[in-house]
């Protein structure tokens, strides 16, 4: 069986593209697995599939390295508008999209008749453990004092559709991120594992970050991340509440605008390639 994919990035967050609206994807867990590998497939941080939705104007699935489905992937989505706006599947802006945690809307920057960059309305960052989810008392964990594996951090936890632990440090540069993430991700506090980013404050609207995704390890970006980064960073003191506050990743920057109502993301999205493989 012959499936068209396109590959995309955003920030060098690359995944796998496929269009459901004409072809079927079986197994897309397995599927992800496979073709994520760099040397014996196709390489990326998982697969997307776009499909048809009965409420928006189209569906997105996510899902990682290990196979397991994602909620939202903010670098993803800025694809994914860029994917149907430029093939003419959906001529218009904003284009909404459906998600595991919910419609979101792509505002669409268009040069040259294609996309050049997406801004996302991702919802409002939740703080309270129950929407992360995590073990821990209280009404929100902001600035908190943990034991992970041994050690003592001190953490801000945000749900973007999706758990989020961010750890203010002085050194990103030098951290064992795989030995690091993994405390924190397989840390029973968590049960549905977390997506942890250890965070820079280099001046108020400038935030530097390395990100440990659940289910795939380090990645070049993380949109919904640096959404949790800058809305930790406010509720922290350290950056401004709704002004933009830009989150350097190692594979670009993203621009966040945190209010207690929503959280703004703006970034670019690219096509790699396209082509058709085998399964």
């Amino acid at each position: 069986m012959k499936l068209k994919f396109t590959k995309m990035h955003g920030c060098g967050n690359d995944y796998i593209y496929f269009d459901c609206f004409e072809q079927d994807i079986k197994d897309p867990a397995e599927l992800s697995v496979r073709l994520s590998k760099p040397h014996f497939g196709i390489g990326g941080d998982g697969i997307i599939l776009i499909c048809p939705s009965q409420t928006a104007d189209a569906k997105m699935r996510i899902f990682n390295l290990d196979g397991s489905e994602g909620k939202m992937c903010g670098n993803g989505i800025r694809c994914v508008g860029k994917y149907l706006y430029d093939s003419g599947r959906v001529q218009k802006t904003p284009i909404a999209v459906e998600t595991l945690s919910g419609m979101k809307l792509l505002h669409l920057t268009v040069e040259q008749g294609a996309v050049a960059s997406v801004a996302v309305e991702m919802g409002k960052a939740e703080f309270s453990p129950e929407k992360i989810p995590a073990r821990l008392e209280g009404t929100e964990i902001v600035a908190r004092k943990v034991e992970i594996g041994g050690r003592e951090e001190t953490v801000t936890c945000v749900s973007m559709g999706n758990p989020h632990c961010v750890v203010f440090r002085d050194d990103i540069e030098s951290l064992d991120l795989e030995e690091e993430g993994k405390r924190f991700e397989h840390h029973p506090i968590f049960p549905e594992g977390v997506n942890t980013e250890f965070v820079r404050v280099v001046n108020p609207r400038l935030l530097q970050m390395r990100v440990w995704e659940r289910g795939s390890g380090e990645t070049l970006a993380c949109g919904t991340g640096a959404c949790a980064a800058a809305a930790a960073a406010v509720k922290n003191g350290y950056s401004p509440s709704g002004t933009p506050i830009t989150v350097q990743l190692l594979g670009g920057s993203l621009d966040i605008n945190y209010t207690e109502e929503t959280v703004w993301m703006t970034g670019e999205a690219k096509t790699v390639f396209t082509g058709e493989v085998d399964v």
